[in-house]
């Protein structure tokens, strides 16, 4: 199968499922705690009221930390945004990227033998998943010093 054309830059992949679920629930979350706190009997003081917000506060900080999942192409190389932490690569540091059948992202292979997770495509999305590897690997072939694996 012909590699597709690059996609036109900058270019941005997100998982869709798993950004709506993390948005999604991290809402349900702060609506409820506000709501369980303005309803909880008078043995509960303001101070445990406030408890019960800033903890719904605290699950839907780290909901939108699995919500901010993405990987971004620029003309200078790959951005991946994992959940804790960003790794910014030129297109040179990049040799390729597999998601092999069952993984649950794809690996970017990199010069210095290592590779990352790029949490920001999702294998759970198998058709969005395969496409967006493609088009990755279409760029790295065009920007990046990867020799052609064909």
């Amino acid at each position: 199968m012909p590699e597709p054309e690059p996609p036109p830059l900058p270019m941005v992949w997100r998982p869709r499922r798993a950004r709506v679920i993390a948005y999604t629930a991290a809402a349900v979350m702060v609506v409820g705690a506000i709501v369980l706190a303005v309803v909880l009997p008078p043995p509960f003081r303001l101070p445990d009221k406030i408890g019960v917000v800033v903890f719904g506060g605290l699950v839907a900080f780290i909901l939108h930390l699995l919500g901010r999942l993405r990987v971004e192409a620029d003309e200078r190389g790959v951005t991946v945004v994992n959940a804790v932490r960003v790794h910014r690569y030129e297109w040179a540091e990049v040799l390729g990227v597999t998601l092999p059948e069952g993984e649950p992202w794809p690996k970017l292979d990199l010069a210095d033998g290592s590779s990352v997770g790029a949490m920001g495509i999702q294998g759970t999305e198998r058709t969005r998943s395969h496409k967006a590897v493609a088009e990755l690997r279409s760029l790295i072939q065009k920007y990046g010093e990867a020799p052609d694996r064909s």
